[in-house]
């Protein structure tokens, strides 16, 4: 049986062993800071569970976020989505995008080169995948999600000097999406068939960013 330093040294490892993964694999989103967009001051904070389930089961059960998402339903399916990111090696980190202070997005940082994503298209160390909803319907249609698509594409580049490249997949028939995306400076040079959709390959390259 371990003493009691070795038990409290052991939790204190359990602890760390997280943040540390995530410092390693996507250089600490918790940590980047905000952006200025024409909408407000925007910035990512990791989830945590026990404050952000309500909101983000009633995100994933409205009809338009449900019906790519496909999350709808009761808290134990979104709190099941998120536990897998939470409870994982760093990989994928689950944010609220916060404008202003006030939670209006969910988003997904995750290492698209350490990803089944990345045996789909020609993955590059680094390359940080990103997934996005915007929870309010009032906030859709409006160009909002191409100002928060560029804006944390330059979180990425402004903090993860290794990463060259933001990678993005959804669903093709998602046409606000991918117009977003096109209009926040990623290009689609390709369609890709993954194992629940059909999705436009979306990338923006660091060498482009002040081109597009």
């Amino acid at each position: 049986m371990p003493s009691t330093d070795e038990t409290v040294e052991l939790r204190l490892n359990a602890q760390l062993l997280p943040l540390l993964a995530e410092a390693d694999l996507l250089d600490s989103p918790a940590a980047w800071g905000s952006a200025t967009t024409a909408a407000g001051a925007f910035r990512l904070e990791p989830v945590r569970l026990e404050r952000d389930l309500e909101l983000l089961t009633r995100w994933m059960n409205d009809p338009e976020v449900a019906a790519y998402w496909e999350l709808g339903g009761p808290a134990a399916v979104t709190a099941a989505h998120l536990r897998a990111q939470l409870d994982g090696d760093g990989r994928s980190i689950p944010c609220l995008g916060l404008l202003d202070g006030t939670p209006m997005s969910y988003w997904e940082i995750y290492r698209a080169d350490l990803d089944p994503l990345s045996r789909h298209y020609p993955a590059r160390p680094h390359d940080t995948g990103i997934h996005l909803l915007v929870g309010d319907g009032t906030n859709r249609g409006r160009g909002l999600g191409t100002a928060l698509l560029r804006a944390v594409a330059d979180l990425v580049f402004d903090n993860r000097p290794r990463c060259t490249r933001v990678i993005a997949e959804p669903d093709i028939r998602n046409t606000p999406s991918v117009t977003a995306f096109l209009n926040s400076g990623f290009r689609c040079p390709a369609e890709i068939d993954l194992p629940e959709k059909r999705a436009a390959l979306m990338i923006r390259e660091r060498a482009l960013r002040n081109l597009l």
